[in-house]
């Protein structure tokens, strides 16, 4: 005698519903897939053309010489002139960045209404999104000549004039992460501060900023990736002379504004001097992912658990 198994309508429903989980996930799996392989794809790329670079340029003049010539005819390829370029914009802006962006922060998460903070987020999510070549025809028509009204030898060009609106264009990237950072400490440690007879103030600067201190100097570290691999900014306000010099004042070339150079079509293909922006842009790669990993070190050190 033959038993008929009757599925109910509510485990069939189940049935389409893990099958539609399980097309969602193969969905986001292999989303999550190709960012690791173009992650793999990159940095295959850096590395292989980058190692031919290295056949014919030794690895320590490209570390100690003090001279970046590619398109000369007898070529330098020292890339210490770009990195101390990269260095001191990026310091321009991280002194301008990390002070404002830490205020603003302040201000939003502990002083600003709800009101006010619905007015002034979108307004530093919208800076957020300006383009850079617009930041980098700013600094140049606008920043530099107000700066050589207080400085009449300063250049046309020059880091200082680009760092400055750099860090501009940093703001809202450490405000908007400090300001969540400090939002998510718990209230009980604020009413605990007002408790004790503190102001909202010493509240800010000795409770909430010291209990988010992970999120905050994750944010920092943000900020300085940002910086060191900004382009547009430095390629229009800082000229494209590789100096040997950490002097703000002076005109200067960083490792990004090389590559954008290069890119537009200045060496033939498949020349030393067209490798030389794969050396280059592994350099950078791996000056991020050293702040990358500090970052990593610092948030575990530093995280709160509440």
């Amino acid at each position: 005698m033959q038993t008929t198994t009757v599925v109910s309508d509510r485990l069939a429903r189940n049935v389409q519903r893990n099958i539609r989980e399980r097309a969602i996930e193969t969905i986001l799996f292999g989303a999550a897939l190709v960012s690791v392989l173009t992650t793999v794809g990159i940095v295959w790329v850096l590395v292989s053309e980058s190692l031919n670079f290295f056949d014919h340029v030794p690895f320590g003049d490209f570390l100690t010489d003090t001279m970046w010539t590619p398109l000369f005819s007898e070529p330098h390829y020292g890339i210490l002139p770009l990195l101390m370029g990269t260095i001191t914009t990026s310091l321009v802006a991280l002194v301008v960045a990390i002070p404002l962006g830490t205020v603003i922060a302040a201000y939003l998460s502990e002083f600003a209404s709800a009101r006010v903070r619905e007015i002034v987020k979108p307004f530093l999510e919208l800076l957020g999104g300006i383009p850079t070549i617009v930041y980098g025809y700013f600094a140049l028509t606008v920043v530099t000549p107000l700066l050589q009204a207080i400085y009449p030898d300063l250049p046309g060009f020059s880091m200082l004039s680009a760092g400055l609106v750099m860090g501009i264009a940093i703001v809202p990237y450490i405000s908007s992460l400090t300001e969540d950072a400090m939002r998510a400490v718990p209230m009980s440690l604020r009413e605990g501060a007002y408790g004790m007879g503190s102001t909202r103030f010493q509240t800010a600067i000795r409770v909430v900023i010291p209990a988010a201190l992970s999120g905050v100097l994750s944010a920092y570290i943000l900020g300085i990736s940002r910086a060191v691999g900004e382009t547009m900014i430095v390629a229009v306000a800082a000229g494209m002379q590789p100096n040997f010099t950490m002097d703000p004042t002076e005109p200067a070339q960083t490792i990004s504004a090389y590559i954008v150079q290069v890119a537009l079509g200045d060496l033939p293909h498949g020349s030393i001097g067209y490798q030389s922006i794969f050396a280059a842009g592994l350099s950078l790669m791996l000056m991020t992912l050293l702040f990358n990993i500090l970052g990593h070190v610092i948030r575990r050190r530093y995280r709160e658990a509440y």
